[in-house]
């Protein structure tokens, strides 16, 4: 009987700090999504994989949810039966609008070889959207090939309940006591003729793992350092090719940071801040080993435990408010809708964001091909960059939705020329 109310008791919960902004920001022609893929040996059986997704589904009651609506505030509900596996479409991240997410604020997709969960970003992060969908294929490579896959890598005993840990809002436990001063807004942002489909061009730059780490080390960064540089220096090139010098403005890559290698917590929900590292090219011109310097020297910097608890602090606060808690939630909308146009995406020029190196256990490792993240586009900005390691390859992925290529041609170039060879996949048209 206990275990009944315990299990009933964990069917909603109020949405975690990150995770307040996304319903109110959402746009008729966008919205906060990523998805995270894994390629196998062979074709998908979409019945095997719906079979894995039931009983995944239960395992994780803060990831396949719905966003509800009460009169203060969004929450999440777990959902009753979990989505139908369906095709995915010939474009990654199809909008999900606030009907889809009402339903199910996650989609588990399949074509070919390939399975895809997308999530709408209050669901989780890319930490606790990884978990889910390595156990997701997990269970599938179980099911379809009949092997034993041992509970490694983050690999979840679906037997069990999850713990408290897992459901916790992290952001609370940590709040500081001091609240970082905001960004400046004056940055530098790409522009371009959107697609009026909303059709995402993806372009995926294949580089070896060791190369790239060996290049990184190189320049004395780490790899997400290196990556942040050469979006830079990048920028620099397309701004220049862009505006005149009078007309300059300094350039910013927004980081997120995976706050539990910081903070300590085993929590499924969002638990992220975000960094933003930048140059000023009013103030001269940059070689790339100075950029890359002063990328190394803002990461030491903002990337500490204090910092990036002053990052989230002046959130939480306003959301801990006694008088901000009893608004309507129509009025916290208008309200967050406001702050996230103002000083939400706009603070930086574009986002790169670094799952890192995947890992999973030896029994399922042969099955598996290829595992990718991938970032929708931001509301402000036409470009963002998502970047994955699968033994020795590493997959970054461009997503813009705009018809110009300039950006990516010259990102991709200025690897090439730093000496790291670079394989191009793309959807374009």
């Amino acid at each position: 009987m206990a275990d009944k109310h315990r299990r009933k008791s964990l069917r909603w919960m109020r949405l975690d700090n990150a995770a307040l902004i996304f319903p109110a920001s959402m746009r008729r022609r966008w919205s906060n999504a990523y998805r995270i893929s894994f390629n196998f040996i062979d074709p998908v059986d979409p019945v095997i994989l719906q079979d894995a997704l039931n009983h995944v589904a239960p395992r994780f009651p803060s990831v396949v949810v719905k966003v509800c609506r009460s009169f203060f505030w969004y929450y999440l509900e777990e959902v009753e039966t979990p989505p139908a596996v369906s095709p995915d479409s010939y474009i990654p991240l199809v909008r999900m609008n606030r009907s889809d997410i009402r339903k199910c604020a996650i989609r588990v997709l399949y074509y070919e070889n390939r399975m895809a969960v997308e999530y709408f970003h209050s669901v989780t992060d890319g930490t606790g959207a990884l978990v889910f969908a390595k156990n997701l294929a997990a269970e599938y490579v179980r099911r379809r090939y009949q092997v034993r896959i041992p509970c490694t890598c983050g690999l979840k005993d679906l037997s069990e309940e999850p713990g408290p840990a897992e459901l916790e809002d992290s952001f609370q436990r940590y709040v500081g006591p001091i609240p970082a001063p905001r960004d400046s807004l004056n940055v530098f942002r790409p522009k371009g003729t959107l697609e009026p489909d909303g059709y995402l061009h993806l372009i995926n730059g294949l580089v070896s793992t060791q190369a790239l780490r060996d290049r990184a080390r190189s320049h004395g960064v780490t790899v997400t350092g290196y990556l942040t540089a050469m979006l830079l220096y990048s920028l620099i090139d397309l701004q220049e090719a862009t505006v005149t010098p009078r007309q300059y403005k300094p350039l910013k890559v927004q980081i997120p940071v995976n706050l539990r290698k910081h903070l300590p917590s085993e929590t499924m929900r969002n638990f992220v801040a975000v960094v933003n590292i930048g140059i000023d090219p009013r103030m001269g011109e940059y070689t790339l080993e100075e950029v890359m310097k002063s990328v190394y020297h803002q990461m030491q910097l903002y990337i500490t435990p204090k910092n990036l608890q002053a990052i989230f602090t002046p959130n939480v606060q306003s959301e801990m408010n006694p008088l901000i808690k009893i608004v309507p939630r129509f009025i916290k909308n208008i309200i967050m809708r406001i702050v996230f146009d103002t000083v939400g995406e706009r603070v930086s020029s574009t986002c790169l964001s670094n799952l890192g190196r995947v890992e999973l256990p030896d029994e399922m490792a042969p099955f598996v091909k290829r595992v990718e993240f991938t970032l929708s586009p931001p509301s402000s900005s036409p470009y963002n960059v998502s970047v994955t390691s699968w033994k020795d390859e590493t997959y970054i992925n461009l997503v813009h939705n705009i018809r110009e290529t300039d950006f990516e041609r010259i990102f991709y170039t200025n690897l090439i020329k730093d000496g790291l060879p670079v394989r191009i996949q793309s959807n374009q048209r």
